[in-house]
Order: structure tokens, then C-alpha cells, then sequence
């Protein structure tokens, strides 16, 4: 090896912390944004569901009425059969 490689190696070598440091701080920068781009993107196509999903409707409340009279009816005659 000449001696401008030899140079070269030690210097990386003695800064090998402050480069491993470095390298370690950009990955965990670069996974932190590619986690908000993606968090991002699920919140905006969920919105963007329930948007479609409620065009149109109105925020009246529906009310549905049932007749349980027969039901009833029923229940009543199945414990006066059992009371006897």
C-alpha cells in the first residue's frame, strides 16, 4: 500500500465512531419519515373513505317501529301453559 493509503485508512479508522454515529443517525431519520409518509398516506385514503362512504347522507336518525304484539302473545301462552 502507498502511503497515502495507509494515511487515508488510519484517519477513517480513528474516525470510525463519528461515521458509524453519523450513519446510524441518518438511517434512523430516514425510517422515522418513510413511517410518516406511510402513516400519512393510511390517514389521508381513510378520510378520503369515509368521505365517500358518507356523501349524501344526512344526519337525520332513522327510527324503525316494530309490532311485537304476537310476540308477545305467544311468550304469554307458553307461561300460562307452564303454570298449569
Amino acid at each position: 500500500m502507498s502511503q497515502k493509503k495507509v494515511d487515508a485508512y488510519k484517519e477513517q479508522k480513528a474516525n470510525r465512531r463519528k461515521i458509524m454515529k453519523r450513519e446510524k443517525a441518518v438511517l434512523r431519520l430516514e425510517k422515522f419519515l418513510a413511517l410518516l409518509v406511510c402513516v400519512i398516506a393510511v390517514v389521508w385514503i381513510g378520510f378520503s373513505v369515509h368521505d365517500k362512504a358518507t356523501e349524501g347522507q344526512t344526519t337525520e336518525q332513522i327510527v324503525t317501529e316494530m309490532n311485537t304484539s304476537a310476540l308477545d302473545n305467544y311468550l304469554t301462552e307458553l307461561n300460562t301453559e307452564i303454570a298449569e
